[in-house]
């Protein structure tokens, strides 16, 4: 962990810890290896997004999520599924369901049921910081794991990334600024997630996105996150070169998820 991980992220890691040990003593890392062995194959995550960038479409990886520290509950009544299917039939490229329990209202089963209702990939989004971690997502069912800069060293970094690819899954590294991004891009993984929110003060700026995009080699999906609400900010993006994004709140909001998805992307049903 770094020196300078914000509070909250240290926080959410120390209970991150502490369910691991509670998850080993019931489900032992042996028996949860077995079972993401078990599991269905995985879908090809960074593979879908490509497809749809090459197709000249947005890459959207539309978010799955009840709430957040910082904002609270997003939408109630949540049923997942229901989300799920209507991202898909409005044009998705992948699915991202929050996991995490304590400060985000979430849940694996959330995840689980969502991969068996819709053919999309889905990224688990949590705090990783364990191999436990890794083979859990496998074997509830991830195609992709979300690893984020600010919350693991170097060393993490990779061990995590191999275990993931061992096991037939993506990874999205999310990094906030240059440094994050420099130690991100020294795996060889082809996609790099930005995101457009300040760790320390909460703030949004898509100029977090743009001032780093010259960093970026071009052979690098680059996922634009938070802050993306109007079809201005999408825009923005593409004008930029673009084309992939990950966003929750602008659709958990709104009265139907897909709906305000197909709105913001300029999609066609089942587009």
């Amino acid at each position: 962990m770094q020196h300078q991980t914000p509070d909250i992220l240290k926080k959410i890691i120390f209970r991150k810890l502490e369910e691991i040990q509670a998850g080993c003593e019931q489900v032992p890392m042996a028996e949860m290896k077995r079972r993401a062995m078990a599991a269905p194959a995985p879908r090809g995550f960074a593979e879908a997004m490509a497809q749809k960038i090459e197709a000249g479409q947005p890459a959207v990886i539309a978010e799955i999520k009840k709430a957040s520290p910082s904002k609270g509950v997003l939408r109630e009544p949540f049923e997942p599924v229901e989300i799920a299917k209507s991202y898909a039939e409005h044009g998705a490229a992948c699915l991202s369901v929050l996991t995490d329990q304590d400060f985000f209202q979430g849940s694996n089963e959330y995840l689980q049921a969502v991969r068996q209702a819709v053919d999309l990939p889905v990224i688990r989004k949590d705090f990783i910081v364990d191999d436990y971690q890794v083979y859990e997502a496998r074997a509830i069912g991830a195609d992709c794991i979300l690893l984020i800069a600010a919350a693991i060293g170097d060393a993490q970094m990779f061990e995590l990334t191999q275990t993931a690819l061992q096991l037939g899954m993506d990874v999205l590294i999310e990094v906030h600024n240059e440094e994050e991004l420099d130690r991100a891009l020294r795996l060889p993984l082809p996609l790099i997630g930005i995101n457009n929110r300040d760790l320390h003060s909460f703030e949004v700026s898509l100029d977090t996105t743009l001032r780093m995009l010259d960093k970026i080699p071009d052979d690098r999906i680059v996922v634009t996150e938070s802050g993306i609400l109007s079809a201005e900010d999408v825009k923005t993006m593409q004008d930029h070169d673009v084309h992939a994004f990950l966003v929750g709140e602008a659709f958990m909001r709104a009265d139907n998820p897909g709906e305000k998805l197909a709105e913001l992307f300029g999609l066609e049903k089942g587009g």
